[in-house]
């Protein structure tokens, strides 16, 4: 009989600030470099290496997403609340202020429907940020 290996997880200081970091703004995609800013002006001293390192495993644990939004930058990452379903979906991001918001409307399923079935083109949700202004960006 062949024994699973049971991976551990090592919760570490430094690995908490980072997670807790993505948790404070889960509205947000953060770059690894935007994360490194946030620690060093909250006094945690983690380096970049470290960030890098922390945050797939958070992935491999699956509190965090990464995603690749925008042409030329880098990869960012959320903090996904053990929603697995998070990548299933449309997102929107505000290009005044960076938030991003899931966007689960029925109509975009159609939408999809209608791209596959008169484009022959079908629609990878899991890279899909549409970008506008958010409601509260608008109002100012």
């Amino acid at each position: 009989m062949e024994k699973k290996k049971e991976q551990k997880i090592y919760k570490t200081r430094q690995r908490s600030q980072i997670l807790n970091c993505l948790i404070e703004n889960s509205s947000k995609h953060l770059t690894a470099d935007e994360i490194s800013v946030i620690l060093k002006e909250k006094n945690c001293e983690v380096g970049k290496t470290t960030v890098y390192r922390s945050l797939e495993k958070l992935i491999k644990e699956g509190s965090v997403r990464k995603y690749i939004c925008e042409e030329g930058r880098s990869a960012c990452f959320q903090y996904v609340d053990g929603n697995k379903n998070c990548h299933q979906h449309f997102h929107l991001k505000c290009i005044e202020c960076g938030k991003l918001m899931h966007l689960e409307c029925d109509y975009l399923s159609d939408l999809e429907k209608h791209i596959f079935e008169h484009h022959k083109f079908i629609v990878d949700n899991t890279k899909t940020v549409l970008y506008g202004v958010c409601e509260e960006c608008s109002n100012e």
